[in-house]
């Protein structure tokens, strides 16, 4: 771009999925309009996160449906996975993203620029790498995302990122994953089931914190069952290599009675994400924020100390759960409280999260211990479901659901399901605590049958 022009109206750092839904609007507005990104444009989740995850976990559930249902209709004993042939499936997604992205903008008027952006004042900017330019604008976004945390281990250099597990040309032999939240479980389904030996070193003596725990015990033991060692209660205290580069890594553990290593090909930063603002200069503009949590925000999505920046998604500090869908939206409102001013704030009301393992373990609302503490009166409807119709026909074992329902109203407060097609019956959930709908609503809708759907009525 001509580094000439060196004003607009808005200039939003970051191409991801706020980017999108704060720069159209204020270009269909009529506003002057530029993003700028470092990276290919797209973001975490068309290319670096859930989108080309689920490619990998769509055919690992494939071969798992298949070795689960052997002997009970499937014959075929030497299906495998290829991991060559997965990448390059894998990349008719991701590959052509970024210049359609790019053919977006430019239709749209928006101005592009490739480099980092740092902060030389409250709404100037400059950019360098493959563009060079000053930018000042009248507000700026800060929608950068996030990336791994720094976990401050000797050794965290040789930790292979999530990003470079879903690129790796060939599969390791031996991989370890360091955490044990949603990066560890899918990646970790996913290995396994490709042919690695996988193993989860987890710090904190429970996994996938954010679930509920009877439903995530049920995983973690068909997780297990997969030939995936999962270690609870075990810190990773540093990664050595032998043997110069390319050589074996050896990771060094730590549990409540013991020390150990475990020897690996690949060891995996797994262990959260932080958002990615620590390039930006933010203290220049005067913008507060906090390392681990992003900018600090009010309701409207506003920076509390510079009335011209505004932040969403992954770098605001403001977002209950990090999640496409809510950066989406995040994006949206700060496109309308730009135009319209501050007018809207976000509604996260029934929004599901989903780890994608095989089954999927999805969760929307509160867990048993959130409505406890907020003392609310509710009963819990809690089934293992292994021996439902639903699991038994794709040959599942570990499958289960739990709903919080509110004494007086009927409420759904909360609603934890894993099993086949969780991910789609959770939006069921979703939907009804989003439109107030109550357990009774539910149990009184048909549902097409036989469908995951249609266990709902059972649920509550």
């Amino acid at each position: 771009m001509d580094a000439s022009v060196d004003s607009v109206d808005l200039l939003v750092l970051g191409t991801g999925e706020a980017t999108r839904s704060v720069a159209y609007p204020c270009r269909e507005a009529g506003w002057s309009v530029s993003v700028v990104d470092y990276r290919p444009y797209g973001g975490t989740c068309q290319l670096r996160g859930c989108d080309p995850k689920k490619v990998l976990v769509g055919v690992a559930d494939a071969l798992a449906l298949c070795q689960r249902l052997a002997g009970k209709g499937i014959a075929a004993p030497n299906l495998r996975i290829s991991w060559p042939d997965l990448q390059r499936f894998k990349r008719t997604f991701t590959d052509p993203t970024p210049a359609r992205n790019e053919a977006d903008f430019a239709a749209a008027g928006i101005g592009m620029y490739h480099g980092t952006a740092r902060f030389t004042g409250p709404t100037s900017v400059r950019i360098e790498g493959a563009d060079h330019a000053e930018l000042s604008a009248r507000h700026v976004v800060v929608a950068t995302g996030a990336e791994p945390r720094r976990l401050g281990i000797p050794g965290e250099e040789l930790l292979t990122t999530s990003e470079q597990f879903l690129n790796l040309e060939e599969l390791p032999r031996h991989i370890v994953f360091v955490g044990g939240g949603y990066i560890a479980f899918e990646f970790a389904h996913i290995a396994a089931r490709a042919g690695a030996t996988v193993q989860i070193v987890q710090r904190g003596v429970r996994a996938l914190e954010g679930f509920d725990p009877d439903l995530v015990e049920q995983l973690v033991a068909s997780t297990r069952e997969i030939g995936v060692e999962v270690r609870l209660g075990t810190t990773a205290e540093g990664v050595e290599q032998r043997d110069g580069p390319g050589g074996p890594l050896l990771v060094r553990t730590r549990s409540r009675t013991t020390v150990g290593e475990i020897s690996a090909d690949l060891v995996v930063h797994a262990a959260g994400r932080a958002p990615e603002i620590g390039a930006l200069a933010l203290e220049v503009a005067g913008v507060t924020f906090d390392p681990r949590r992003g900018v600090r925000v009010n309701e409207y999505l506003q920076s509390v100390s510079n009335p011209a920046v505004y932040a969403a998604g992954d770098a605001a500090d403001g977002s209950p759960l990090r999640l496409t869908p809510v950066a989406d939206q995040e994006g949206g409102v700060v496109a309308q409280n730009l135009l319209r001013g501050n007018t809207q704030i976000p509604d996260f009301s029934g929004t599901p999260t989903v780890v994608y393992t095989i089954p999927p373990l999805a969760r929307v609302g509160l867990l048993e211990r959130e409505a406890r503490e907020q003392g609310l009166r509710f009963h819990v409807r809690q089934e293992d479901t292994s021996g439902w119709y639903s699991s038994h026909r794709v040959g599942l074992t570990h499958t289960g659901a739990k709903a919080l329902i509110e004494e007086d109203t009927g409420r759904i407060l909360g609603a934890h399901v894993l099993g086949h097609g969780a991910d789609e019956v959770i939006n069921l959930f979703g939907l009804a605590m989003r439109a107030g709908l109550t357990a009774g609503a539910l149990r009184s809708t048909l549902y097409a049958y036989p469908t995951s759907g249609s266990d709902v009525p059972s649920l509550v």
